[in-house]
């Protein structure tokens, strides 16, 4: 497989007309990844009907004759410690086929989002993932600049991608993702037997790591960074 600065990649907005396939990338590239199976195709066909979701941001990654990555945005937002609510970016799911994976297709399709996302005048991308890959593609320590969790933890997986020049205080406060992301999974299971069947894997070295992960959290101290 090429190295994606010798691949073809053509880089759109997703259509309708994708949606099912776009669902098919993201169970490839999620199965067993973090669970037994996986949630996430079902949850990016029910974001698309989330008020907060960003259809300007959707992008797909075609090569091949095929989509082979997407990625897809929702509005979050970061209740500050000044009081001030600001609206921000969150970043997730981003799926890349396994055969397309490491050949830089999820940092191309990440960074022509961004630059979208910039123009569009968003202040900032946040998301949860693992920062040993995110560090590499221009996010950071959300820790760094203040920004905490719902219920007022420091998550290393918390990560940040300002913008905008802004002072790093400025995002300072307490995160909070979409609605859309607390799905059933029993409506997650029921959807995904239209799908072929495959087996789940359990104790896989990528559910290992996420556990590993959930465990890097710890309370506000109320501490300025």
């Amino acid at each position: 497989m090429k190295e994606v600065e010798h691949m073809n990649i053509e880089l759109r907005l997703e259509t309708p007309a994708d949606y099912a396939e776009t669902e098919k990338v993201v169970r490839e590239a999620f199965w067993n990844v973090y669970a037994p199976g996986c949630t996430e195709h079902y949850l990016v066909h029910v974001m698309r009907s989330s008020e907060n979701f960003v259809r300007e941001l959707a992008f797909v990654a075609v090569a091949d004759s095929k989509i082979v990555s997407c990625v897809m945005f929702v509005k979050g937002t970061i209740a500050g410690d000044d009081g001030v609510v600001r609206e921000v970016l969150t970043l997730g799911p981003i799926a890349v086929l396994p055969a397309y994976q490491k050949k830089g297709v999820g940092r191309r399709l990440i960074d022509h989002a961004r630059k979208e996302a910039i123009r569009q005048g968003y202040a900032a991308i946040v998301l949860c993932g693992d920062p040993l890959y995110y560090s590499r593609v221009g996010f950071e320590p959300a820790e760094n600049f203040g920004i905490r969790t719902a219920d007022n933890k420091y998550f290393v997986a918390l990560q940040i991608c300002p913008l905008q020049e802004k002072r790093p205080e400025s995002f300072a406060g307490r995160y909070s993702d979409d609605a859309v992301y607390n799905i059933s999974q029993e409506a997650a299971f029921e959807f995904d037997q239209q799908f072929l069947p495959k087996d789940r894997l359990e104790n896989t070295p990528s559910q290992k790591r996420l556990l590993e992960i959930i465990e890097m959290q710890r309370p506000f101290d109320g501490a300025k960074r």
